[in-house]
């Protein structure tokens, strides 16, 4: 399943981290890929660069990674798009009439309501949130503070590379049994 991939189009993103690499000081020449990846996750993805370098499934709503305060180690933290829990499903009782709405879809991607259906109905959103720890493994290390701007860019692509593979190992599986399970509903 296709959970997180990288646009073919890598130029967008190598002239953001390029025209930015101060984006990147704080993390430069760490003796820990940590800071640097996270700031290469940062710059690949929305807000920061929209549409993003890094893509995701219709489910994901946003995906971050930062480091552990408690022992320096990459997290991941991911919000998914959830059917509604199995208490809420099996009767309607608590509907009460009001015509409660969920996640609306647009061309086949979830979207927040409008204000126009907010004023209309009232609408319950669940979400998953996933925080896990990711592996190190395959991550190129900080460059060394002055590294060139191209140097920094390949790196940085590098990271951004690792951790979607390594997202999509966590994530994939959840995202599978979620759309499974929408599918004999």
């Amino acid at each position: 399943m296709k959970t997180f991939w990288l646009d073919r189009d890598r130029d967008r993103y190598t002239a953001r981290v390029e025209a930015h690499p101060n984006g990147f000081a704080y993390a430069l020449g760490d003796i820990a890929p940590v800071a640097f990846a996270c700031a290469a996750w940062t710059f690949a993805t929305p807000p920061v660069l929209d549409p993003g370098y890094v893509r995701w499934h219709r489910r994901v709503l946003a995906a971050t990674c930062r480091r552990n305060p408690f022992d320096g180690g990459l997290m991941a933290r991911v919000e998914l798009v959830s059917p509604l829990p199995a208490e809420l499903t099996t009767t309607r009782a608590w509907w009460r009439d009001r015509g409660w709405r969920g996640w609306p879809e647009l061309f086949g991607q979830f979207v927040q309501p409008g204000d126009r259906d907010l004023a209309r109905y009232p609408h319950l959103r669940t979400t998953l949130l996933i925080e896990a720890p990711l592996p190190l493994d395959g991550l190129p290390a900080a460059p060394e503070p002055g590294t060139a701007g191209g140097a920094l860019a390949v790196a940085a692509a590098r990271a951004v590379a690792v951790l979607a593979r390594d997202l999509s190992d966590l994530i994939g599986p959840v995202l599978q049994q979620l759309d499974s399970d929408r599918a004999t509903m």
